[in-house]
C-alpha cells in the first residue's frame, strides 16, 4: 500500500502495481507488462496458436467485468479482517467505493451473479478446448486470458475458506486451476528499492524499436506534453514526453532527478492520453530504431 516513494520516482506516480523494469524502461500494467515479456521470450508463446487479438481482448474485458465482484465475495468472506486504513486508502485514492464488508453487502447478490455468469463462460470455453485436446484455453500452454481468469481465482481461492469455490461459482475448474498453479514461480533474486531505483539511474532507455512513432493518429503528436491516466480507478496521471503510441501501447518519456531519464509504458486501452505541460527539462522527442538484441545487451 502507498506511499511507494521510490517506486513512485520510477513510474511518476503511477500508483498500480505490478510493474515491471528492465534498466530504464518501466512497463506499467498487467497487460502490457505481459507482452512486453512475449517480446524477451517468445518461447513458449503466452499467445499460443495465434491467439494474440482474441486472448487480449477477452483477458481485458475479464478483468473489467471481474474485479468489483471478486473483491465483492473477498470482502463476504474476510471484510472483517481488513485493517481501517486499507479500506480508507481504496476508497480515497484507488477504487473510489467503500470496499468495507457492511458497504459491500447490499451488492452482494448481484456481484454472485456476475461472478457465476464469468465462471459459467470459462467453464464452457475450458470444455470446447479440452474436446480439441487442449490443457488451456487456446493450446497445450497457457495464454494471456488463461492467466486474467487464473488470477482472479487465486485471489478468492488462496484467502476465502473452502466454501468459496460454491459461493462463487468455481466448481468444475480444479484441474485447469491446479496446471496454472503448477508452473511455479520460477527462479528470482530479491531487489530493495534503492537497487532497482540505481539500476534505473545507471542505464538509458532502450530506444523504441517496436512501435512506429505516430502508430496511432488519434494521439497527440510524438514531442508532446502529455499524461497517461488509467480510466478505471486509480486515476493519478503520469507526465511526460510522448515518444510513441500505438493501437496497443504508450511510451512516454520522464526525467526524474533520482532515476534519471526513463521511458514509461502503458497499454493503450484502459488508458487515457491527454494533452499536458511538463517542465522544459523533458525535451526529447526522438524515436531512434534499435534492434531486439540491443535491447536485451
Amino acid at each position: 500500500m502507498p506511499p511507494r516513494p521510490l517506486l513512485a520516482a520510477l513510474t511518476g506516480g503511477y500508483r498500480r502495481i505490478p510493474v515491471l523494469q528492465i534498466g530504464a524502461d518501466v512497463y506499467c500494467d498487467t497487460n502490457l507488462i505481459l507482452p512486453a515479456l512475449e517480446r524477451l521470450n517468445p518461447d513458449p508463446s503466452i499467445y499460443p496458436n495465434g491467439c494474440e487479438g482474441l486472448a487480449r481482448g477477452l483477458a481485458f474485458a475479464w478483468e473489467r467485468a471481474m474485479w468489483i465482484p471478486t473483491i465483492g465475495a473477498l470482502v463476504h468472506f474476510i471484510g472483517d479482517a481488513l485493517p481501517p486504513e486499507f479500506i480508507k486508502d481504496r476508497k480515497e485514492a484507488y477504487l473510489g467505493i467503500d470496499i468495507s464488508k457492511a458497504a459491500m453487502a447490499p451488492d452482494l447478490p448481484r456481484h454472485r451473479q456476475a461472478l457465476f455468469a464469468q465462471y459459467g463462460w470459462l467453464r464452457q470455453a475450458l470444455a470446447a478446448a479440452n474436446a480439441r485436446g487442449h490443457a488451456f484455453l487456446f493450446g497445450d500452454t497457457p495464454s494471456v486470458l488463461d492467466l486474467a481468469c487464473w488470477q482472479t481465482t487465486f485471489l478468492l481461492r488462496a484467502n476465502c475458506p473452502p466454501q468459496v469455490v460454491e459461493f462463487a461459482g468455481l466448481s468444475g475448474l480444479d484441474a485447469w486451476y491446479e496446471r496454472i498453479a503448477g508452473i511455479g514461480h520460477g527462479d528470482f533474486i530479491p531487489m530493495t528499492p534503492g537497487q532497482a531505483l540505481s539500476e534505473a539511474g545507471w542505464h538509458q532507455p532502450a530506444p523504441v524499436n517496436h512501435l512506429p512513432p505516430d502508430g496511432d493518429p488519434s494521439m497527440p503528436k510524438p514531442g508532446s506534453a502529455v499524461t497517461v491516466t488509467p480510466d478505471d480507478n486509480a486515476r493519478v496521471p503520469v507526465a511526460g514526453t510522448l515518444v510513441a503510441a500505438t493501437d496497443t501501447e504508450v511510451v512516454i518519456r520522464r526525467e526524474d532527478p533520482q532515476a534519471g531519464t526513463l521511458h514509461v509504458h502503458f497499454p493503450r486501452p484502459g488508458f487515457d492520453v491527454l494533452p499536458a505541460r511538463i517542465p522544459s527539462t523533458d525535451r526529447s522527442t526522438e524515436h531512434e530504431p534499435r534492434s531486439e538484441q540491443a535491447a536485451l545487451s
